[in-house]
Parts: structure tokens; sequence; C-alpha cells
């Protein structure tokens, strides 16, 4: 048996296994669907030759991500492309807020709002790597930076109080905002969400929201190319039901959901955690639908055809109630739609003359409904026409997401409910939110700190814990990823 068993094979499971194979340990990865990456896998979904994400699709932190930068991702081979437009928020009437990478750009075109933008977001883009620091440390530390701390903080309780709407005079910008913060999943004035939003805000204008050339599946597939280059092997179609499996390893890693831990480790937890555990919250899900097209979608409003992701719902109000309805367990007519067209700057995503595009809503957990006709209606608001090219679509309902990944519980794919709590107690009150109970048994997934989103740094939090509780190793990860990067390049 390995030194170290990974349960799992997302980029925070990956990420943890490259770190410990770089300190010399021996390391496996078991993963039970047939191919690895979690949610970063790409799959032709539905026409040969038409590639899709099956969940993540645009990466922000894929050039922000401490973890990414210090492995760095095109020294493996991963090329990442930046549309000139991070994201694109259309309203009624032919008009667009658009986010591009240039702030100075961005600040232009949002009128009267151009400076509040700018004062929202100028600090945070002039030191995101320090508020990158900030928001994806394990919050258990001292910041870095605290005035990056201070700033980003000041600008979360802005927006996450009855004074958000104080600086903006006109729709577009509060649109945008409210936009990229309906990413977790959770009423958009909720800290979380706030937070999300204001992270995401910044790396639109710091580098952009990338998309890696031929699909997602290009981040794991460099992590796993690194793992067995050292040693490591991933072995698929391998459903762990039992931690008896790995009863000789000296660490065990689980890139997994609270749930599936209780289920893999039986009557081993101790009751106190185990009931920890049951109580942990999954929140809003996704039904997520896939389409092949004969042609570019036909936007309205200009500048929509150059951005990489787009968010569909309308007006701030309009994604407050549909988001408050979600939350309340109810489907809305008028969903919010996050919309990414990749062919924007990768081609090699279809046919010649074809194009992908992937889209999904947001519904509650469980649901069962197949709700692609209201996500067609809500894209042919914003882009009339867009029915006539649609060649193929594939759907997933959110009852349907947890065959395809386990943590995706109830189609929750943030790895449980993006409350207040929930974020700074995940998966529950712990100093070490890693460590389990069991000895050498320690949690890697989405459902610790910082959260979800493709950027490593759950499974890096988690190494950090295992290499100097199980092995007495006290070098820093990052320094163990960026040593083999500068021999990989």
């Amino acid at each position: 048996m390995a030194d170290v068993v990974v349960v799992g094979s997302g980029p925070n499971g990956l990420t943890a296994a490259v770190i410990l194979a770089r300190a010399g340990l021996s390391v496996e990865v078991f993963e039970a669907e047939p191919t690895a990456g979690g949610g970063s896998r790409t799959q032709e979904l539905t026409l040969p030759g038409y590639r899709h994400d099956l969940c993540a699709g645009a990466h922000p932190m894929a050039l922000a991500s401490p973890v990414f930068r210090a492995f760095d991702l095109a020294a493996h081979g991963v090329e990442l492309l930046a549309p000139e437009v991070s994201y694109a928020h259309p309203l009624d009437g032919g008009t667009a807020g658009l986010a591009w990478r240039d702030l100075d750009r961005t600040v232009e075109g949002l009128g009267r709002d151009g400076a509040a933008w700018r004062g929202l977001f100028g600090p945070l883009v002039r030191r995101w790597r320090e508020v990158v620091d900030v928001a994806m440390s394990d919050l258990r530390r001292l910041p870095a930076d605290p005035f990056a701390a201070v700033r980003f903080g000041l600008r979360l309780l802005e927006q996450g109080s009855p004074l958000w709407n104080i600086r903006f005079r006109e729709a577009a910008a509060p649109a945008m905002l409210t936009g990229i913060a309906t990413h977790a999943i959770t009423p958009p004035r909720a800290l979380p969400a706030v937070g999300a939003g204001l992270l995401l805000g910044t790396l639109a204008h710091a580098g952009g929201w990338v998309l890696p050339r031929g699909g997602s599946q290009a981040i794991p597939d460099a992590l796993i190319a690194e793992l067995e280059r050292l040693g490591g092997r991933v072995h698929t179609g391998h459903r762990v039901d039992s931690l008896d499996e790995f009863a000789d390893a000296r660490a065990v890693l689980l890139d997994l959901a609270p749930a599936e831990l209780l289920r893999i480790a039986g009557d081993r937890l101790p009751d106190r955690y185990a009931k920890g555990l049951r109580r942990f919250r999954y929140g809003g899900a996704a039904c997520k639908v896939d389409f092949a097209l004969s042609g570019p979608v036909p936007w309205q409003a200009e500048g929509c055809a150059r951005a990489g992701t787009l968010h569909l719902i309308g007006t701030r109000a309009e994604a407050m109630a549909a988001e408050k309805a979600i939350a309340a367990g109810q489907h809305v007519e008028r969903p919010y739609v996050l919309a990414i067209q990749p062919g924007v700057v990768d081609p090699s995503r279809a046919p010649a003359g074809g194009h992908t595009f992937y889209a999904y809503t947001h519904v509650p957990n469980g649901s069962t409904r197949d709700v692609s006709e209201s996500v067609i209606a809500q894209i042919e608001r914003f882009a009339p026409g867009f029915r006539d090219l649609i060649v193929a679509e594939h759907v997933y309902t959110a009852a349907e997401l947890p065959a395809h990944n386990a943590n995706y519980i109830g189609g929750d794919i943030s790895a449980g409910a993006m409350t207040l709590r929930q974020t700074a107690f995940r998966p529950i009150a712990r100093w070490n939110p890693y460590a389990t109970p069991l000895p050498g048994v320690y949690l890697c997934s989405a459902a610790t700190p910082p959260g979800p989103g493709v950027h490593g740094m759950s499974g890096l939090h988690s190494a950090r814990h295992v290499l100097r509780d199980r092995f007495g190793i006290t070098t820093d990860p990052l320094d163990l990823l960026a040593s083999r990067a500068a021999q990989a390049s």
C-alpha cells in the first residue's frame, strides 16, 4: 500500500496528491468515475467532435490561485485563453454591461457608474494577489496583508448590506455585480455570495476569466501527468465503499462531500462528529444544459459576442427574486442562466462551423425537472434566433448530477450551502477542518475552506497538515510545487 491514498480526483484531490508525491511520498488516487478530473472533466455530450465541460467551464482562478501560480499550468502544457470580455450581462432593450479585462475600458462603458465601478474594484485589482490570498486562505490565519483584507472587508460589508445600491445610479453595473455574486447559488446579498462576487469581479480585470484550450480537462490532465511522473498512480472506475480498504496507508485524503465520508466511514466516526456531518446543509442545485450549435449565438447587445461567460437574468432585482425563490424550494419561469461560449477563443471545441454552448440554471436541491425550455427562453430573450441554431442538446437534471459526481448531493455543485456559517466552518466547527477524528484520515474537498471553485487550495491546506502531522515534513507545499514547476520549465 502507498504512503498516501487520495479518494476522489477533482482538482483538490489531485493537487494534494502532487504535493505529497513531490515531498517524496508514494501516492495513489482512486476515482469512482471512468475518467479522472471531477468537476473539471470534458466530454462529448451532444455530438461527436463537440467537447463540453461537465461542470467548471471558465476559470478565473486558473491564473490567480496560489496553487496554480506555483505549479505553473503553462509550464505543464495547459494553454489558458482569455476572452477580451471576461463576462457580459445583457439587459432588455439590446444593451449589456461588459466586464472587459481592461478595467479602464469597463469603466468607460458604464457611463455614470464608471467611477463607482473603479472605486469598488480599482484598489482590489491593484492588489489582486493579496486579495486572493485573503479569500483563498484556510480562514484560520491572520492575513499576510491586513490592508488588502480591510479593503476587501469594507466592500464586502457594503455590498452585503442595505447600502449595496448606494454607489450606483444606472442598471448595468449593479446587475453585473449581482450576476457574479449569484455564482454562489444563494441569495446574492448574502455575505458569502458577495465575497465570491468581489473576488471573481476582481479577477475579471486581473488576467481575465480564462478557458483552457480543448476544455477544462486540461487542468486535471496536467496534474495527473505530473503525479505519474513522480511515480504516483490514478485508478479510475474504482468506487471506494469502506475505509478498511486502506488500513495500511499512513494517510488517507478524501476529496469527498461529507455525505460520502459518512458512507465509507460507516460506524467508525465518533457520534458527535458524525452528527455534525449529518447536519451539514446542501444548498441550491444546478440543472445543466449543453448545446451543439450550427453557428455563433446572435446576441442583440454589442460586445456579448466577445464574452467567454454571460449571466442571463436581467436586472439586479430580477436576480434577487429568482434566487430567493430557489432558496425557498421553488422553480422560476425566468431563471438565472450562466452561459459559456468557448468558441470565442477556442475553435477546437467543435467541428468547423459549429459551436459548443454551455448553460446551467439554478433549481431547488434534488429537482428532477428538465428546465431546458426555460433556459432556451431566457437565452432567446437576449439572443433572438438562438433556438434555430440548436443541432443537439444534452440535459443533466439536478437529481441526475450525483450519478456522474457523487459529491454533487442533490445537484449541489458547491459541495454545501454557501451560508455564512458554512463558509467559515466547513464542514463543521473545528480549528482544523481538514483532519477528521480518525487517525490519518483527512478531508480535502470543497466542503472544507476556502470552498468551491477550481483552485486546488483545499487540497493544499489539507496536504500541509498531512505533511506536518503524519510525516514530520514542514516544507511549505507551495515551495514544493514551485520547485517542481521550475524543473518542468
